[in-house]
């Protein structure tokens, strides 16, 4: 015990400019806030709006949040999930799948969550305040200091500075020494929020439609709702193409089972996002001497498997034990982070691209054997798999 306050005490001064107020910025915030350290966040937009309607906490992602003091807020926005149910585009039933077993093996419930809601979560629980319309544009390091630049000319310095700023980020570049470009995988993610109704799928249960190469899909969260999505395959010529949300769903699901229309016709368009699915690396570096790089700026992952948000929440949770755990010095407490960050965010990163074209079609053949597969698939192997996912998460 005296050992560990030693090197507490050794750190505990620390000065942190956090880039980036999502999932993972405001975590890790949160995380060193509670560390003791002074922690400041920056973002680049004057209003904080989620991207995306709804996330799955996978179990891991939960663990974070525990251990940060927030069991019982995220026990309240989360929606209830009893069985996942894939059924093929005309409703026939194609496996049923309890998840009860997957949260004894691996010690937690999962949360379907209203990002909106999360987001909230994770600003009232941090202390201090997210500076906003701050576009961080280039970092300086001089000795033991980093200094971040923001576009209007103003700066930030501190001891460490974390790159969250997103699958679009700017000092990506700055740590790799070469710019590192998104890359489309082949479909389009509409995604939003409707009121829960039997008619459209049991209120705890997770439903996927799959055929076509396409999905859709309802999981509950909090407030008697359901956050939604629809997947489509495309070109990225044809992606970039806008059409009425609406229509063009309708013409995408013309001839799926009766609820999936339904759904179409209660969604709100203007509430509704349209997503063109890309991700990044993996990389071969997550830090710089001073800068760590955290989040989608350093693996954005395929929403495929339902980690991105988790893999965020996990970096905030190693970094901060690193920087906690060590008396050598904060280049020292990085470079631990990156050696096991990277390992663990690029394996999720690959995993999530296969599934994603397992899904999405990119070999036709592959994606019938899958609808086949799921057919006579035992569902104890279904929530295996996803644990073996969660278990190699920081926290057991």
């Amino acid at each position: 015990m005296s050992f560990f306050i030693c090197k507490l005490k050794a750190m505990n001064n620390l000065k942190v400019v956090i880039i980036g107020a999502g999932i993972g910025g405001l975590t890790t915030a949160i995380a060193m806030s509670k560390a003791g350290y002074d922690v400041e966040v920056y973002d680049r937009v004057r209003e904080l709006r989620p991207a995306g309607a709804g996330i799955s906490v996978w179990s891991n992602g939960v663990k974070v949040l525990n251990s940060l003091g927030l069991s019982e807020n995220i026990t309240k926005i989360g929606g209830l999930m009893a069985k996942m149910q894939y059924l093929n585009h005309t409703g026939e039933l194609l496996n049923d799948i309890d998840i009860q077993p997957l949260v004894e093996e691996v010690g937690q419930r999962p949360y379907p969550v209203a990002r909106t809601d999360l987001q909230q979560v994770l600003l009232d629980a941090f202390p201090g305040e997210v500076k906003l319309g701050y576009k961080c544009i280039g970092v300086e390091e001089q000795g033991d200091k980093v200094t971040a630049i923001f576009e209007d000319g103003s700066t930030a310095t501190g001891d460490l500075l974390v790159a969250a700023d997103g699958i679009r980020s700017i000092l990506r570049t700055y740590v790799l020494g070469e710019e590192v470009y998104p890359g489309y995988r082949g479909y389009v993610n509409w995604n939003g929020l409707v009121a829960a109704s039997e008619d459209l799928a049991p209120k705890d249960n997770w439903v996927i439609y799959v055929g076509e190469h396409k999905r859709a899909s309802m999981m509950p969260v909090a407030d008697n709702r359901f956050y939604f999505f629809f997947d489509v395959p495309m070109s990225k010529e044809k992606a970039q193409e806008l059409g009425d949300i609406k229509s063009d769903l309708i013409h995408f699901f013309q001839g799926w089972a009766k609820p999936v229309q339904q759904l179409i016709q209660r969604l709100d368009s203007a509430e509704t996002n349209r997503v063109l699915i890309h991700d990044v690396g993996p990389i071969d570096k997550m830090v710089s001497r001073r800068v760590a790089l955290l989040g989608d700026s350093a693996h954005a992952t395929c929403p495929d498997l339902g980690q991105g948000g988790c893999q965020a929440m996990e970096d905030g949770y190693v970094l901060t034990h690193y920087l906690l755990t060590t008396n050598i010095g904060v280049q020292y407490a990085l470079q631990r982070y990156e050696s096991e960050r990277k390992e663990r965010t690029s394996s999720i990163v690959l995993k999530a691209r296969k599934r994603s074209d397992q899904i999405h079609g990119v070999d036709p053949e592959v994606t019938e054997l899958w609808y086949k597969q799921l057919l006579d698939e035992n569902p104890i192997d279904v929530t295996s798999a996803i644990a073996k996912v969660i278990m190699g998460a920081p926290l057991k």
